[in-house]
């Protein structure tokens, strides 16, 4: 392969790598807690009591989501084939600060997350 050809696979591959970056959705930073979805939204279970439990259903496969300080529920949207609860797992039933892509469609509101961190 010529040089000239190495060089436009590369451009063309970086090109590539930065549009799957970017998804359709506005930039936000949201703060809220780590809940797991199924006790959360079946009988409102959260707090730092239910973090045992809510560590327990994520490892079983209980996706987990942010719940904003309006009460609002955003669930971590898969863009990139990626694990969401590990993302997350480290914060469960704790406060976050999380940016990312907001998502919406069908009633829901989800985030592509690009970073998470600690609240105090």
């Amino acid at each position: 392969m010529t040089k000239p050809a190495i060089l436009l696979l590369s451009f063309l591959f970086t090109a590539l790598a930065v549009a799957h970056d970017e998804h359709p959705g506005k930039a936000i930073t949201i703060n809220g807690t780590v809940v797991d979805t199924g006790c959360y939204v079946s009988h409102d279970g959260k707090g730092e009591e239910h973090a045992k439990c809510a560590a327990a259903c994520a490892k079983n496969g209980v996706p987990l989501a942010i719940l904003d300080d309006h009460g609002t529920l955003y669930m971590p949207i898969a863009v990139e084939h990626k694990d969401q609860n590990a993302k997350l797992t480290p914060f469960i039933e704790k406060r976050v600060k999380v940016t990312g892509t907001v998502l919406q469609k069908g009633g829901l509101k989800g985030i592509a997350i690009k970073t998470v961190e600690p609240v105090q």
